[in-house]
């Protein structure tokens, strides 16, 4: 299956579609706790807003890594399959008219297929993350579940336990112990950020 070229022109447009499913992510997960999160983001955390998802933890990249090798292996299978007049795989490429086809436009449908393919299943995983993780929040506050596992030292030189929820280069979005009120605090509020109970250190 040739269609490098076609994937390889698309990469830029593969980025910012990426953006905008960091966005659409953050977005999903803050509203369920009542955040416009667009709000207090930079220009800066919204580009790096993907990278930031991907890099949370290596379960979700290799996740990401596991979709994109299928969404190119999907579509290279059934290009096979088509050249060899399979006509199940004719059907679920939409290839009726193959014989009339040249070489570049088949090749071309079976790039638009994989990426068609591909930016449905970055939807469904972006979507997905951050509607889950917002539903596994909510639920946790309501329950009193949080773990508090960071220490913030305010300029003041007063200090809280809090859940952190999350941060970007402006803003720290928190809970504090014994308070279910939801604060947004600017960076330059706090002092230092202590992480007293890290797990990988303490195993």
């Amino acid at each position: 299956m040739k269609f490098s070229e076609g994937i390889q022109k698309s990469l830029p447009f593969g980025y910012l579609f990426l953006v905008v499913m960091g966005i659409l992510k953050e977005s999903v997960f803050y509203y369920q706790i009542g955040i416009n999160i667009l709000k207090y983001s930079t220009i800066m955390d919204i580009l790096i807003s993907p990278i930031a998802t991907l890099t949370a933890h290596p379960v979700i990249l290799i996740a990401l890594l596991v979709i994109v090798v299928s969404s190119f292996a999907f579509p290279s299978y059934l290009s096979k399959q088509s050249n060899k007049n399979k006509k199940w795989a004719l059907k679920m490429a939409s290839l009726k008219e193959h014989e009339n086809m040249s070489k570049e436009a088949i090749e071309n449908h079976f790039t638009n297929m994989f990426v068609r393919f591909l930016a449905m299943m970055l939807l469904s995983f972006f979507v997905g993350i951050g509607m889950g993780e917002g539903m596994t929040l909510t639920k946790r506050i309501k329950e009193n579940r949080l773990k508090y596992d960071y220490k913030l030292n305010y300029g003041d030189d007063s200090s809280d336990l809090v859940h952190l929820i999350g941060s970007n280069s402006m803003y720290y979005i928190y809970l504090a112990k014994g308070n279910k009120t939801i604060k947004i605090s600017p960076v330059g509020s706090i002092k230092s950020i202590e992480l007293i109970n890290n797990k990988r250190l303490n195993n």
